[in-house]
């Protein structure tokens, strides 16, 4: 019987085989690298604003207190945006004639709400509340980074799930006494330090300090944190 194949559609068959694998997993790696690209998470992305609003002025600045704009964040799910009053508590007097604030005089004149840009935005299927972190001692920077150092605002974590439930493993290396909630650049003189939770790496300055770890963990005790369920799924997903 003659041969109904030239013998190169054996190379041919292996390179099809070998090719196809190469090329799934190059796709696989490509798509993962896309959804965690800054495009797509927009971490460290400056959203268009009404108002050119400058954190680094305002609070690095002028000291001001975080709750003086988002005052519900102690209370509430959502830590709030400040109502055109509040921020024309201080620019009826100062900066009265920049032509950056009109807007906001504008809204003022109007009685109409700015409306600022979301730069922190989980989807509606995760429930997440402000005040029960801030009541547990977790500090703005742990999720909203140096935000006192922004001079305009970005974003400085992607929110992915890996990225919650790192810190859901590992409560003691986020949890400070509540007193220090608001302050910035706590550890700023320690060395910064890694722990490794799986393919994730959970970057906290206090994670080589044996001693602010300890503290962690007596804090995580003295708070209630209930360590154990952190990681139901029905604490996000309700």
């Amino acid at each position: 019987m003659p041969q109904i194949f030239h013998p190169s559609t054996n190379t041919i068959a292996r390179a099809s085989v070998f090719g196809g694998l190469a090329l799934i997993a190059v796709a696989v790696y490509a798509g993962n690298a896309f959804l965690r690209s800054s495009y797509v998470t927009q971490v460290d992305v400056v959203r268009d604003q009404p108002v050119p609003f400058s954190h680094d002025h305002h609070v690095a600045g002028l000291g001001i207190d975080c709750r003086y704009c988002h005052s519900t964040v102690e209370t509430s799910a959502f830590a709030g945006m400040p109502a055109t009053e509040v921020c024309m508590g201080c620019h009826s007097q100062i900066w009265k004639d920049s032509a950056l604030l009109a807007p906001l005089r504008e809204s003022y004149e109007k009685g109409k709400p700015l409306k600022w840009t979301r730069v922190y935005d989980v989807p509606d299927f995760v429930y997440f509340n402000h005040s029960i972190h801030v009541a547990k001692g977790i500090a703005c920077q742990s999720c909203h980074g140096p935000v006192d150092r922004m001079p305009l605002m970005r974003k400085a974590t992607t929110l992915h799930m890996e990225w919650c439930l790192a810190c859901h493993r590992h409560p003691e290396l986020a949890v400070r006494p509540r007193e220090e909630v608001l302050r910035f650049n706590r550890s700023s003189t320690r060395q910064a330090g890694t722990v490794s939770d799986g393919t994730f790496e959970l970057r906290r300055p206090m994670a080589r300090d044996p001693e602010l770890v300890r503290q962690g963990e007596e804090l995580v005790k003295q708070y209630g944190i209930a360590t154990k369920q952190l990681t139901d799924c029905v604490i996000c997903h309700r």
